[in-house]
């Protein structure tokens, strides 16, 4: 049986090319040879990954379809396509009411073994809920950023973003910059950024941010100067940092909502100003990865070339360069989305 290359997940610093097998699908099956695979910021996020490891990971994957199992119709040899790894019932109390991402289907579905490896089998439900079609004006690269895109369309969707409301990102990573990016072109009126890097706070104002803020200075106070002495009617928390989560409440203006995007750490807990949360009228949401039909409207968005994507695109290395790749992601400085290419 031929063999393959995977990038096997140990830790942030101990990522190892190994050799498995291709995998072998069934007549309900696809197997995809994967073209580009995205290092997502999850995917270092050690404390989340460490449980499962050795594992291979990689979940923004584009590709082509190299075997077709003999019960599928609808797809060929040779289709583009874009796999979505987690997929949902949509039957479920959770599904029927617009709530697929808390499906329990969705939360234990996956493709074999993971978008780090050379080619992938897409399960018979993932073909069937979670294999879209790669638009031929989609570059596999840009490709990449439809399952991130799709997660931060949900975010503003739960979040209730209207055009002329007023945005603070609070964390300039790549889920900070597409935020800002999808403010910028549904008509924030003004976006503000933060971060500790000044490399992506530069990004974040090519991207539309009126100001940018280092995590270190008084937010607050800095967003008040730059928006009519208001504060933010919408804070979006893309850092897993608990300085970031507690300051949220002092960023958001009356009335406006805070949504927490990263994901903390099991074990963090912060104090909450209960009496401001009331006296302000504060709307407090939180969201996790997109639903099938905010990865239709990520690639209508990236066919229609309304967002500038690969200007976020820092690093393209081949997948034996994958443990390098691991390293810039994780320490977060002068990379953001860093592609491999297996």
């Amino acid at each position: 049986m031929k063999s393959m290359k995977v990038a096997m997940y140990y830790t942030n610093h101990d990522v190892r090319i190994e050799e498995q097998p291709i995998p072998t699908i069934k007549d309900d099956e696809l197997l995809v040879k994967v073209k580009a695979s995205g290092i997502c910021g999850s995917d270092v996020m050690e404390w989340y990954r460490i449980k499962k490891a050795p594992c291979v990971l990689g979940h923004e994957i584009t590709g082509d379809i190299l075997q077709v199992g003999n019960k599928i119709k609808h797809y060929r040899v040779g289709d583009r396509v874009f796999v979505s790894h987690h997929v949902p019932c949509n039957t479920c109390q959770y599904c029927l009411n617009d709530q697929h991402t808390l499906c329990t289907t969705l939360h234990t579905t996956n493709f074999d073994p993971g978008g780090f490896a050379e080619y992938l089998r897409v399960p018979p439900i993932n073909v069937d809920r979670g294999t879209f079609q790669l638009p031929d004006t989609v570059t596999y690269h840009e490709g990449v950023f439809i399952e991130p895109l799709a997660c931060v369309i949900r975010g503003l969707r739960i979040a209730r973003f209207t055009p002329g409301q007023s945005v603070a990102v609070l964390g300039s990573g790549m889920s900070g910059l597409l935020h800002v990016m999808l403010a910028y072109r549904w008509g924030a009126s003004t976006i503000f950024s933060t971060d500790i890097v000044d490399f992506r706070l530069q990004k974040a104002k090519t991207f539309g941010a009126k100001a940018t803020i280092k995590a270190t200075e008084n937010i607050p106070e800095q967003i008040r100067k730059h928006n009519n002495g208001h504060l933010a009617d919408l804070v979006v928390v893309c850092t897993s940092a608990s300085a970031a989560m507690s300051q949220a409440i002092h960023v958001v203006e009356r009335g406006g909502t805070i949504l927490f995007f990263a994901p903390p750490e099991p074990d963090i807990n912060i104090p909450i100003p209960l009496f401001e949360l009331w006296n302000k009228g504060i709307t407090v949401v939180s969201t996790y990865a997109g639903s099938p039909k905010d990865i239709v409207h990520a690639i209508a968005l990236l066919q229609q070339k309304q967002l500038p994507v690969t200007d976020l695109i820092t690093h393209v290395l081949p997948i034996t360069k994958a443990a390098k790749g691991f390293q810039l992601a994780a320490a977060a400085q002068d990379s953001i989305k860093v592609i491999l290419e297996p």
